[in-house]
């Protein structure tokens, strides 16, 4: 099926109703959590963002939350009303993990929002989509080298494959919504470039902030070498980008996916082969 014309009341429906039909009911209680040796055990909790992922998704659920009483279209509104459900039950299931496991991280107070609650909506939803790109690298880099049990990344794939599904509402959300109030797709491609680099500078600080109750290490998605022998910065981008096509692949093709940082890493990993190419030539 082709793509559905952004901003059209066939488009709305459609991406409205496919995230509704796929949702999945689970309850992170009842998971099958495995039990952690020692070794496994000491290597999850030495994660040192613990805190800063429940903050950030009981924040996410709590936005989305707030902003769907001023949506007023009653098919968006309800999808956007399930979105919030499912962000409040990934941090239950970050607390479940947390609880069970003994690691340190605690509830904090959220703090206050801003009186614009759809600018934080989409500030939230392409922190999202350049947290996911960046997490399906570290996602697949983390399970191959066996840094957790097998059972561990199976209960993790389901968050992953629910955020997934936000990533994909959100990009046909924000089509509609910015096709309607006239954008073009290359003022869109401009505008979500400019949410990315504040995503961007968010990430870093979440990066900063889990270093200091930490001795100064450095856990973050770009660094998995801290933890893999071999880890190339070619590589781990690699990673990323076909996991990221891997993961969209399991979705309507009907449905518009994001574009923009698939296509910088793949402008990123075209040079770095031109880069390679030349220096084989020398």
């Amino acid at each position: 099926m082709s793509v559905i014309e952004p901003g059209s009341e066939a488009h709305k429906h459609y991406f409205c109703q496919q995230f509704i039909d796929t949702h999945q009911v689970f309850d992170p209680e009842t998971l099958p959590w495995p039990e952690l040796t020692d070794e496994e055990l000491a290597r999850l909790r030495a994660v040192p963002f613990w805190q800063e992922v429940y903050h950030t998704e009981r924040r996410a659920g709590a936005i989305v939350d707030a902003f769907t009483p001023q949506i007023i279209d009653p098919e968006v509104k309800e999808a956007v009303r399930l979105q919030g459900y499912e962000e409040a039950r990934h941090a239950d299931l970050i607390r479940v993990m947390i609880e069970r496991y003994g690691l340190d991280a605690q509830k904090q107070p959220l703090e206050k929002f801003p009186v614009d609650l759809e600018k934080a909506f989409i500030d939230f939803g392409f922190g999202e989509c350049l947290d996911a790109f960046l997490g399906f690298g570290a996602f697949k880099s983390a399970r191959q080298s066996q840094f957790l049990p097998e059972k561990m990344f199976e209960i993790f794939d389901i968050l992953m494959f629910e955020e997934t599904r936000h990533i994909v509402f959100f990009i046909n959300y924000m089509a509609w919504r910015e096709k309607r109030r006239g954008l073009g797709r290359a003022r869109r491609s401009v505008k979500s470039l400019r949410f990315y680099i504040r995503a961007l500078s968010r990430l870093l600080g979440m990066v900063k902030r889990g270093q200091e109750p930490n001795d100064g290490r450095d856990f973050a998605v770009t660094q998995t070498n801290l933890f893999l022998d071999g880890f190339s910065f070619r590589g781990f981008v690699e990673d990323c980008y076909r996991e990221n096509a891997r993961r969209m692949s399991a979705f309507d093709p009907g449905l518009m996916q994001p574009r923009l940082l698939p296509g910088i890493a793949d402008l990123a990993l075209r040079g770095l082969r031109l880069w390679d190419k030349g220096r084989r030539v020398r």
